[in-house]
């Protein structure tokens, strides 16, 4: 046993004396996630506090759980967690699978301008402003915009009033204007991955009998599986983030039903109204669960697959 850890004392001294500028480069890396990661991390602690900054942190009273409990026993717990999980199984139901399509589509596609274009057409939204952004679908759903005279046509309602301003819309807006923004750049990796699929297994299919679905169904798809499946598992550890940037500037009161958030909310109570220790509490809760997603759908995933990230 001690001559084998004496052994791979040798082989990492070796390594490091070949290898040395390697490691140099890690080291800025390091000091980096140090200083901006892992040193702030400290602050949770006054989330078991009733944190004053004239106080500081060393004289702020401590509370213990005080401000988990009135989170969870307050009035809006289940309206935060259920918006938020709904919000990203909306995403997930629909923006999930949108770049995987895309991918196979611009695979299969022979002519080069074409797809070419299509990949332009797709990709610039990507780089579109999120204030921008937000402030298109103002204009979009206002009275008179398109997409509101749109949904008037094939719900018959009335135009006289802002999509933003009916709760029910606000999912609906908030998906699908996530998914046009980021289907293009997110089908990237995914067309990375399809580009390094064998492509003596389409020969073998080809010759085989097999048509286009039949080669994408059974060729491309399950070469794309593991890094569908990483990525998957990613999705699900973040059901409890949400953007709350774009959600603050598309809510309103009139719809808070519907759009206010765990990210939102913590925005007010932390920022505006500078409940600072509750605000961390909250926000602390939603990366533990966040975190126990990500535990569990990696186990899952390891078990039935063996696909995982660890």
């Amino acid at each position: 046993m001690d001559r084998t850890k004496e052994s791979r004392r040798k082989l990492i001294r070796k390594d490091f004396r070949t290898h040395w500028f390697a490691y140099l480069l890690i080291v800025p890396v390091l000091v980096w996630y140090l200083v901006f990661c892992y040193a702030p991390m400290w602050g949770i602690a006054i989330s078991f506090q009733d944190f004053k900054p004239l106080l500081g942190f060393f004289k702020s009273p401590w509370v213990g759980w005080k401000h988990y409990v009135d989170f969870l026993t307050g009035p809006y717990c289940l309206r935060l967690v259920g918006n938020t999980l709904m919000l990203n199984v909306w995403g997930l139901a629909f923006g999930f699978p949108a770049p995987i399509i895309l991918a196979v589509i611009l695979n299969e596609i022979r002519q080069k301008w074409a797809k070419r274009t299509l990949q332009t057409i797709t990709y610039m939204p990507h780089f579109i402003s999120l204030v921008v952004l937000c402030g298109m679908i103002y204009i979009f759903t206002e009275p008179g915009g398109v997409l509101t005279n749109i949904v008037g046509t094939f719900t018959g309602g009335k135009t006289n009033q802002s999509l933003l301003g009916i709760s029910s819309y606000f999912r609906p807006i908030y998906t699908f204007s996530g998914v046009w923004q980021n289907i293009g750049w997110d089908s990237i990796i995914y067309l990375a991955t399809i580009g390094n699929i064998d492509s003596e297994l389409y020969e073998s299919a080809s010759l085989d009998g097999a048509n286009r679905l039949q080669r994408i169904w059974h060729v491309t798809l399950p070469g794309m599986l593991p890094t569908i499946m990483i990525l998957l598992i990613f999705a699900m550890g973040g059901l409890m983030n949400s953007s709350f940037e774009k959600v603050i500037l598309l809510y309103n009161p009139l719809t808070y039903d519907r759009a206010d958030v765990i990210a939102s909310y913590v925005y007010r109570r932390g920022i505006r109204e500078a409940s600072y220790s509750f605000s961390t509490a909250v926000g602390l809760m939603s990366s533990v669960i966040n975190f126990g997603l990500l535990w569990l759908t990696n186990t899952v995933a390891r078990k039935y697959s063996e696909i995982s990230i660890w």
